[in-house]
C-alpha cells in the first residue's frame, strides 16, 4: 500500500517512519511512504505557494495552482489515487475509515498550513475530506501522520499479531477495558482479581462490563447508542 504526502514540510514527517511498527512495514514492503512538495510545483516567480485571502481576513492561504498541479502530478501516474485533504472542517475520522481505506493501493493526504486551502481545490480533487478533532494546529503534517498510522496498522502483516487488531476501542461502539500488566500490585494498587484466576469466560465478560462502564463514564453520546441499539434486539 502507498501513502503520498503532499506537504511543504516533509522534514518534519519523515522522523516517524524512522523507527519501530511503521519502520518495519516499509522495509517489508508492506507500505510506501513518498513525499510531494507544491512549492516544486508554483508556476509563480519568487516560487510563493501562499496569498491574501479574497474577502479579507488574518493571514494566508495556500494558492490553488501549486496544489492543483502536485496533484495532477500523482493522478498522472496513479490515476485511482484516493485524495484526502486533512482539514478541521472535514467529517471526523474515525475507526471504521482506517478499516475501509487499508484495502486502498494508493492514499494522498494533503497536509494544509497558514488558513489552509483554496476551497476550489478542494471541489475539484477530494475524494474525502477528514477531521481529527474539534481542535486546529498550525498544519496538517500531524493529522495525516495519524490518519496514515491508523490505516496502516489495519495492513495486513503490519502488526506482528493479527489479534492486536481484535477487542480494540470502537469496535461495536465501545470502548476498550482496561488493561494490565506485572506486577499484581503497583503502588498498593492491584489488578482486579478475577484476571488472575485464569478463568477466561469469566474474564471476557467482566472485560464486557468494564468496556460498557468506560464508554458510559468518556463517552456518553456512544454508550446512549448502545444501550439503545440493544433495547431494540
Amino acid at each position: 500500500m502507498k501513502f503520498t504526502f503532499v506537504t511543504l514540510f516533509k522534514e518534519i514527517m519523515q522522523c516517524y517512519f524512522s523507527d519501530s511498527i511503521l519502520k518495519r512495514a516499509i522495509e517489508k514492503k508492506l507500505i510506501e511512504i513518498e513525499y510531494k512538495n507544491p512549492r516544486d510545483f508554483t508556476t509563480h516567480k519568487h516560487n510563493k505557494v501562499d496569498e491574501y485571502m479574497i474577502g479579507g481576513g488574518a493571514g494566508l492561504t495556500l494558492l490553488p495552482q501549486p496544489l492543483s498541479d502536485t496533484i495532477k502530478d500523482i493522478k498522472s501516474s496513479s490515476p485511482k489515487a484516493h485524495i484526502i485533504f486533512v482539514t478541521p472542517a472535514g467529517k471526523p475520522f474515525r475507526q471504521t475509515d482506517a478499516q475501509r481505506l487499508s484495502k486502498k493501493e494508493h492514499i494522498v493526504l494533503i497536509s494544509g498550513r497558514y488558513e489552509g486551502f483554496d476551497e476550489r481545490v478542494i471541489e475539484l480533487y477530494a475524494d474525502e475530506v477528514f477531521s481529527i478533532g474539534d481542535f486546529i494546529l498550525t498544519g496538517g503534517e500531524l493529522p495525516s501522520l495519524c490518519i496514515c498510522d491508523s490505516i496502516s496498522r489495519q495492513v495486513e502483516g503490519v502488526l506482528g499479531n493479527k489479534e492486536s487488531l481484535s477487542g480494540e476501542s470502537f469496535e461495536n461502539n465501545l470502548l476498550e477495558a482496561p488493561n494490565f500488566t506485572k506486577p499484581n500490585i503497583f503502588e498498593k494498587n492491584s489488578v482486579i482479581k478475577e484476571f488472575l484466576k485464569g478463568n477466561h469466560s469469566k474474564i471476557h465478560h467482566l472485560k464486557s462490563k468494564l468496556s460498557l462502564a468506560k464508554t458510559k463514564f468518556f463517552r456518553p453520546d456512544m454508550y446512549k447508542k448502545v444501550k439503545t441499539n440493544k433495547e431494540k434486539r
